[in-house]
């Protein structure tokens, strides 16, 4: 497999990690498989997630009650709780198109996010281009990866990052790249990346700077010993 293919088709949040072949994961193309709604059903979909979006980003996530969406959507509790199951489920169900958004310039935009770079310098801008997402949407983010325990691993796309990094760092040749994936997500895991960002008040451009891929051997720091 060359470097200019991520390995990947673009997944959903709602959507689970399907067979894994070599370095290619078959997830789910988005919007393909899907039951059709019946009509009625469907604008109670858009309606309560526009009703969700609007109180967020009224009140905040966290005064926001799952009662509150029903009462603004105009639908019953029952139909509310079946559809989505709690805050965190509409949490997931809003995210998925900025996901998508994501998603799509991975498989298909220019370098170095997308194909056609060095696997490192792909790596980079994904860290860049996730911290740059979760700052936009930090905290539905974390509303979807803590409403219930493990739910951040349960996600297609968690699913997707995750087989995106391994694909990058098997090409890189890095040593147990499967492990190494796992343990990049867990540092941009919406809970760390909030620690930082609202309580220790670091600046998003120090963490995007920190995963920056290391300078050629040719280079010399500054104090004239040459870089191992």
């Amino acid at each position: 497999m060359t470097q200019d293919s991520t390995g990947l088709e673009s997944a959903s949040s709602t959507t689970g990690a399907g067979h894994v072949s070599g370095c290619r994961t078959e997830l789910p193309v988005l919007d393909v498989g899907v039951v059709r709604e019946r009509a009625d059903a469907a604008r109670n979909r858009v309606r309560v997630l526009a009703a969700a979006e609007r109180l967020f980003a009224e009140r905040g996530v966290s005064g926001v009650t799952m009662d509150d969406v029903a009462a603004a959507a105009g639908v019953g509790k029952g139909t509310l709780y079946r559809r989505f199951v709690d805050k965190g489920g509409l949490a997931v169900a809003l995210l998925g198109e900025r996901e998508r958004e994501l998603q799509g310039r991975i498989l298909t935009g220019p370098p170095p996010l997308g194909p056609g770079a060095r696997p490192a310098e792909r790596l980079a801008a994904f860290v860049v281009s996730y911290l740059a997402f979760l700052e936009r949407q930090l905290d539905l983010v974390l509303l979807s990866e803590t409403s219930t325990p493990g739910a951040r691993m349960r996600t297609g796309a968690h699913a997707f990052w995750r087989q995106h990094c391994r694909y990058l760092l098997r090409e890189a040749a890095a040593p147990d790249a499967e492990l190494r994936a796992d343990l990049l997500l867990a540092g941009l895991a919406a809970e760390q990346v909030r620690h930082w960002l609202r309580v220790e008040h670091r600046l998003l451009d120090d963490l995007a700077g920190g995963s920056q891929p290391p300078p050629l051997r040719s280079h010399t720091r500054s104090h004239g010993n040459r870089l191992p």
